[in-house]
């Protein structure tokens, strides 16, 4: 493996549970603000007849950090 595809901080991903404890937030709040956001990955199923969606979200820290940084007042 060489060095420029090791893994770093930047690319890692990150669960809505750790998100929302980063921003002292609900998980529900991150689960609305970062599912339409590019770059997160949804690893949930789709809604069926009579069956609710089930959403499983990977967020890249770079999403994390551009939205944090997006979000401030200046």
């Amino acid at each position: 493996m060489s060095a420029s595809s090791t893994p770093t901080l930047s690319s890692s991903y990150l669960t809505p549970q750790q998100v929302a404890k980063e921003l002292n937030v609900s998980t529900d709040t991150v689960m609305r603000r970062f599912s339409k956001e590019p770059g997160v990955i949804d690893l949930g199923t789709p809604e069926a007849c009579h069956k609710r969606r089930h959403r499983v979200l990977r967020i890249p820290r770079a999403t994390l950090e551009r939205v944090i940084r997006e979000s401030r007042v200046a």
